[in-house]
């Protein structure tokens, strides 16, 4: 068994590793987890653990789903949160509204359920999670803070692949495996 997703992988700019940088700093009193800049990604599908038969029909889709989405780039832009404002439970850079974008995840979602996958149960909103919010010591500077950086553009990024991922956990974080790299249209 391997635990896997498929992704689009971040290239952190300056920019992004500043603004990343600043936002721990600011909230390094509270209990977060940060994501490690060379593990950013915005996960396509995570399929957990897997039996490792199933991976052909995994790449399969993959390929598929690629070989009708082009190129794009992607706008990341905006800090927020999931979970409620008094409950929050993960930190995030939005991304911009991207049609090209949408196409890959309806065709990656489309290509696997076609496998077998069934969809997930939510919709696909394009995020890159950044921090996973363990406790909070003073939810009022938490939202003061977030909210500063609302409207902080990030980077623009240029999407040329996706990559199909085996996550193996360890005690100091999980460590990425490129399994498959499927490129996009041109």
């Amino acid at each position: 068994m391997k635990r896997l997703f498929a992704a689009i992988k971040i290239h952190p700019s300056q920019e992004f590793t500043r603004v990343l940088t600043q936002l721990t700093k600011e909230l390094h009193h509270e209990r977060i987890k940060w994501v490690e800049p060379k593990n950013i990604h915005l996960t396509l599908k995570f399929f957990g653990e897997t039996d490792e038969k199933q991976i052909p029909a995994i790449r399969n889709a993959l390929q598929a789903a690629v070989a009708g989405s082009p190129e794009f780039t992607m706008k990341i832009n905006r800090t927020g949160i999931f979970g409620s404002r008094y409950d929050p439970r993960v930190v995030w850079f939005g991304i911009d509204p991207e049609p090209k974008m949408e196409l890959l995840a309806a065709n990656t979602i489309a290509e696997l359920q076609h496998a077998g996958w069934e969809p997930d149960r939510q919709n696909f909103v394009p995020h890159l999670t950044i921090g996973r919010i363990k406790e909070l010591r003073d939810k009022t500077l938490f939202q003061q803070i977030i909210e500063k950086y609302h409207e902080v553009k990030i980077q623009e990024e240029t999407v040329k692949e996706i990559i199909l991922y085996e996550s193996i956990l360890q005690r100091e974080g999980p460590m990425y495996v490129k399994l498959a790299v499927f490129q996009l249209a041109v």
